[in-house]
């Protein structure tokens, strides 16, 4: 009835035998019939919701999924899970679930999958923290998988009345240029009325927010460490290509499922390192930094923010996306996509090309089967960069000695380096108020801490003042430092990720207002001149944590889970401390 071997696979536990009639009769109920109860059974997991435009074509192309798993003799079993939006989320409390839902999204597609015994799985997620989070539950389960991108959103246009202002005028827009645009109005240069024509033009359909934010970095990762068919992550959302991609994932995992391939043969030290590569060369979030070790995580592999950051400091960066650059994902699509790039990478000896894909084949011999070259517009040669170096750099130094991260994309060399007398915030809120009411100078560095990942609680994204920083036309007048995040919309001097965070008892924890602090992205250093003997009796005087209102829940919960920021901010001790791998019980 099948070619598949049921009694290798975890579906076998509710599917054969007599003790099992109690299970198929469920599947009965459900309208399958003999010979799909006995064929392998497969997760199609979406992260569908109607929360944001980036999930609200998932169920749609799970769909096409589903069809794809049945013409290759599977049987799909959907399921969907959580997704907190950022764009949602943003500048409020509700931006203290992001990262959780993280976690919260590999847990309950590990949950399911284990539960329902599911042989193989294709995640579907279209937001910042569903991408990460579905592509975690795969690595961590190890079963044969593929993963499907949503698509990002079109780009909006503005008017060229309305009183639109003429550097915005007849534009393509993006959600950035909305959070901006709160800015200009606080400033005093965008009226309300023209505010309100804006936000009603720039998100105009489904999908995820259209720059190289932290989704389209992610969904580049997808590709680039082989979870994903190539160039499936390209298509906008509202595209019916997009069903055709989802429906050769379908077919892609049972050939997977077939030959025995799976996530961690995968997800490897090489691959981590190509999918490192492409976020520095498209200037991508530097959330990847965050995620990608995350993901190394669940495949027991050493892969940290500093080992991210060394692949960012030599990987040119030559694709011209926003926030720092001029294109949208569409874009880059139409140019070609993530395996233009990538060969654009291999021609500097900078891919591995020897790592296992969804294809079934390695990325070398899938990147032979592409055409396509550099367009010299949104993609550049190789050759000719934007700039030499990445999008991204790491910093360390009596700041951070753990680290933390800054994305230089669009910055000059010589606003890469900036000294400055601290201004420091307790959290977020304050600093929004501050920049709200212009509380602060030309030349400081704003300092916000306790948003940490357990001190936050939440490690929180701090796009709001940052947006509104460049809205005041302040974006390279002042600097930025937190313990927290920054969206991959943030464009200006904005250093995130400082670690160890203020709740642990890291330096950024004993900064004061008036402390000369330097930022010099040329040398990877963040330093406060102040002497060890004055950091040590600073340490001593510390009170300890700040108290957070986050006392249960599931927030509460996170915060006492969640590790060091530099390892990923993961919450279980991944496949290193494993007993068993899934697919083999």
């Amino acid at each position: 009835m099948t070619k598949f071997d049921k009694s290798k696979l975890p579906s076998r536990h509710v599917t054969e035998g007599p003790s099992k009639a109690p299970h198929r009769s469920f599947y009965h109920a459900m309208g399958m019939t003999e010979e799909e109860i006995h064929q392998p059974l497969v997760g199609v997991a979406s992260c569908w919701n109607e929360a944001a435009p980036c999930n609200i074509s998932l169920n749609r192309q799970a769909q096409s999924a589903k069809a794809g798993v049945r013409e290759a003799h599977g049987s799909p079993r959907e399921f969907t899970t959580i997704t907190v939006t950022d764009g949602i989320a943003m500048g409020h409390e509700g931006m203290r679930s992001s990262l959780a839902s993280r976690e919260a999204i590999a847990d309950t597609v590990e949950l399911t999958m284990r539960g329902h015994c599911y042989d193989a799985l294709v995640g579907l997620a279209g937001c910042d923290k569903s991408l990460p989070g579905m592509m975690m539950a795969m690595i961590r389960l190890n079963v044969p998988s593929v993963f499907v991108y949503g698509g990002s959103i079109l780009p909006g246009r503005a008017p060229t009345d309305a009183g639109i202002p003429e550097d915005l005028a007849g534009r393509d827009l993006t959600v950035q240029d909305m959070f901006e645009a709160v800015g200009r109005h606080q400033n005093g240069t965008l009226s309300s009325e023209a505010l309100a024509v804006l936000e009603r033009v720039a998100c105009p359909s489904a999908g995820a927010c259209g720059g190289q934010f932290t989704a389209n970095t992610m969904a580049c990762v997808s590709e680039a460490i082989g979870l994903a068919l190539l160039n499936s992550s390209g298509a906008p959302a509202p595209y019916e290509s997009r069903d055709q991609y989802a429906a050769a994932s379908g077919t892609a995992v049972m050939n997977l499922l077939e030959k025995n391939i799976r996530a961690r043969d995968i997800v490897t030290r090489k691959s981590l390192e190509n999918a490192a590569r492409v976020v520095a060369c498209t200037g991508g979030s530097t959330n990847a930094a965050l995620h990608l070790p995350a993901m190394a995580h669940e495949a027991g592999i050493e892969f940290y923010l500093e080992d991210v950051c060394d692949i960012f400091r030599d990987t040119p960066y030559f694709v011209d996306l926003k926030p720092g650059g001029e294109y949208v994902a569409k874009d880059l699509y139409e140019a070609g996509g993530i395996p233009v790039v990538m060969k654009e990478l291999r021609k500097a000896g900078l891919l591995h090309e020897d790592c296992m894909t969804v294809a079934a084949m390695s990325l070398g011999e899938a990147l032979d089967q592409i055409e396509g070259e550099a367009d010299g517009k949104v993609i550049y040669p190789i050759e000719t960069p934007i700039t030499k170096t990445g999008g991204v750099v790491g910093l360390k130094g009596n700041v951070a000695p753990e680290g933390a991260i800054v994305k230089v994309a669009g910055i000059a060399a010589k606003d890469q380096v900036f000294t400055g007398p601290a201004r420091v915030f307790e959290c977020e809120e304050d600093a929004f108020e501050a920049v709200q009411n212009r509380a602060y100078k030309e030349g400081e560095v704003l300092v916000i801490r306790n948003e940490g990942p357990a001190g936050g609680p939440g490690m929180r994204e701090m796009l709001s003042t940052t947006a509104a920083l460049s809205g005041q036309g302040m974006g390279k007048k002042v600097a930025l430092i937190t313990d927290g995040r920054f969206s991959g919309a943030t464009r200006g001097f904005c250093v995130g990720h400082v670690g160890p965070e203020a709740a642990h008892g890291g330096p950024i924890a004993f900064l004061k207002t008036g402390d000369m602090i330097t930022i010099d992205a040329i040398k990877g250093e963040l330093s406060v001149d102040l002497t060890e003997d004055e950091m040590a009796k600073r340490k001593a005087e510390w009170k300890g944590p700040r108290e957070t209102i986050y006392a249960s829940g599931a927030v509460w919960k996170f915060s006492q889970l969640v590790g060091a920021t530099y390892k990923g901010a993961v919450t279980h001790p991944g496949a290193k401390a494993e007993k068993h791998v899934y697919m083999d019980l």
